[in-house]
């Protein structure tokens, strides 16, 4: 694999929600020094879709998602966590996908001290609050651009292929059976393991 990569431009994330969020599985999310292959997310559709907090219209929590694409939707949960949301869609309509799992790649040993309860490596970034702490992203990155700054995805120009598994959305109870959560079937194994590759 080449290690030449290049940083999502707007145009990937002003398209079909479900689209955007296939094609970030193998993408690389990247924040400041510390970075992770995404290998499961979400698709939050919008106005239809009452699981999705732009049901809501546009509140000033939500009026981000409603925006341009390409930015961070990032919210607090359970009075514990943070989530990590990308923007879709053209501005005005809203979607977004959320970022539900990765492989830890660089900044490793940042992502331990972050999250000392992880029992392995598997663990550290396997969830969506795991993984936010495990990247130090916090409500102070609402809104930012992902085209630009500390925090962005990235592709790499020869990707790796993946077998992607599509199942209902979890953790959630209105329109739970919708089969909108998507899933690297075999990992990240045949990834490189230099930190540096990735930054």
């Amino acid at each position: 694999m080449s290690c030449e990569w290049e940083i999502l431009p707007r145009a990937f994330y002003a398209r079909p929600t479900v689209e955007v969020a296939r094609e970030l599985l193998g993408k690389v999310l990247v924040h400041r020094r510390c970075a992770g292959i995404i290998l499961e997310t979400e698709a939050y559709l919008g106005l239809n879709d009452k699981a999705a907090h732009a049901s809501r219209g546009i509140t000033p929590r939500t009026r981000v998602i409603f925006g341009e694409p390409g930015h961070a939707y990032v919210y607090f949960i359970y009075g514990m966590y943070h989530c990590l949301n990308l923007v879709a869609e053209p501005a005005g309509t809203p979607g977004c996908v959320l970022i539900r799992a990765i492989h830890p790649v660089a900044g490793l040993s940042g992502m331990r001290k972050r999250r000392p309860a992880a029992r392995s490596m598997a663990d550290l970034a396997s969830g969506p609050g795991k993984l936010t702490l495990a990247l130090g992203i916090t409500a102070g990155q609402n809104g930012s651009d992902v085209t630009r700054g500390s925090l962005t995805v990235r592709r790499f120009r020869e990707e790796p292929s993946l077998r992607i598994l599509t199942t209902p959305r979890v953790g959630i109870r209105q329109c739970a059976d919708w089969p909108l959560r998507f899933v690297v079937e075999d990992g990240c194994a045949i990834l490189p393991s230099d930190e540096s590759f990735y930054l």
